[in-house]
């Protein structure tokens, strides 16, 4: 089972607009509202990959409730609290397909509700196969939250992928959780040293690999991921798409590492369906999902090199 952690959730709302004129009243052509939240979007697609889920984290007030109900596929082990969850906003341009997010911080919560948050995730570790954490932390969680839930699936043989950026990643990796997935921009955060182009990037994840991190996964965008492990360095490359909707593609990533992890499949392989469903999921409107038929004819066009 992969137990994901999403410790500040959203109702992520898309807006699609025929062209977004900032400064004017504006109608929205289409909403889309999805139980939001990097987390989230791992649960989904790892779900559609055939895993089994339990999705947890930290929900709250009307909101919380409202985001429970929009959740199906998975099952669900969230700590409830009295603040609401918070909202986020994707406005597409439509005329340029360009989008702007707007992300809610999010209502803080006491250190009580985090303590029973922690309790409840130990409870279910022992379910678990391989455990997810990502995105930021709600305010007045403690700064070292996820050092101390790789330490506990460390502690309990669990393989932990950590996906987060900031002060987050730079404390989480020190704590060496099984898999990372930065940009170039945080690995020069994590080095203190500019990270551009191919070769740096592979050299900077290769000094995190030194340093204890089984599987570095660098993610280029459109160019696909570069994975430093123990069998080497590798450059999974897509085919050309052209995508209908990015957001949730590096989450799509991290699921399709995990389910690799959870099947203990070798680096190549995994780096083969993470990219594929990756590309997949920027093929579809909604955010962390995709398209079966989508997946199926990607997967064998990935290019595998090795570096």
């Amino acid at each position: 089972m992969i137990l994901t952690v999403t410790m500040n959730p959203s109702i992520d709302k898309l807006y699609m607009m025929e062209k977004n004129e900032p400064g004017t009243v504006m109608r929205v052509k289409q909403v889309v509202n999805t139980a939001g939240g990097k987390g989230l979007n791992v649960s989904r697609v790892a779900a559609l990959l055939g895993e089994k889920v339990t999705a947890s984290g930290i929900v709250g007030g009307h909101i919380g409730g409202y985001f429970e109900s929009l959740i199906s596929g998975f099952d669900c082990a969230f700590t409830h609290v009295q603040s609401e969850t918070r909202s986020c906003i994707n406005v597409w341009d439509l005329s340029t397909g360009d989008s702007t997010e707007y992300l809610e911080p999010g209502a803080p919560v006491t250190q009580e509700e985090t303590e029973r948050f922690f309790a409840d995730f130990r409870a279910n570790l022992h379910k678990a196969d391989v455990v997810t954490i990502s995105g930021s932390l709600p305010k007045g969680a403690p700064a070292d939250s996820y050092e101390r839930l790789i330490r506990w699936c460390r502690e309990a043989g669990k393989k932990v992928l950590l996906d987060t950026s900031g002060e987050n990643l730079i404390r989480g990796v020190k704590a060496l959780p099984d898999f990372v997935k930065p940009n170039t921009d945080e690995l020069a955060q994590l080095l203190g040293r500019p990270v551009q182009g191919m070769e740096e990037a592979v050299s900077a994840a290769k000094e995190l690999h030194r340093q204890g991190i089984r599987w570095v996964a660098v993610s280029l965008g459109a160019q696909g991921a570069v994975l430093v492990c123990e069998e080497g360095a590798f450059h999974g490359v897509p085919p050309q798409i052209t995508p209908k909707n990015t957001v949730g593609c590096g989450d799509s990533m991290v699921a399709g590492f995990a389910a690799s992890m959870a099947r203990g499949m070798k680096a190549q392989d995994a780096l083969r369906l993470a990219v594929a469903v990756s590309a997949a999921n920027a093929l579809t409107l909604s955010t962390g999902s995709y398209n079966e038929e989508d997946f199926q004819r990607l997967l064998p066009q990935v290019d595998i090199r090795m570096i």
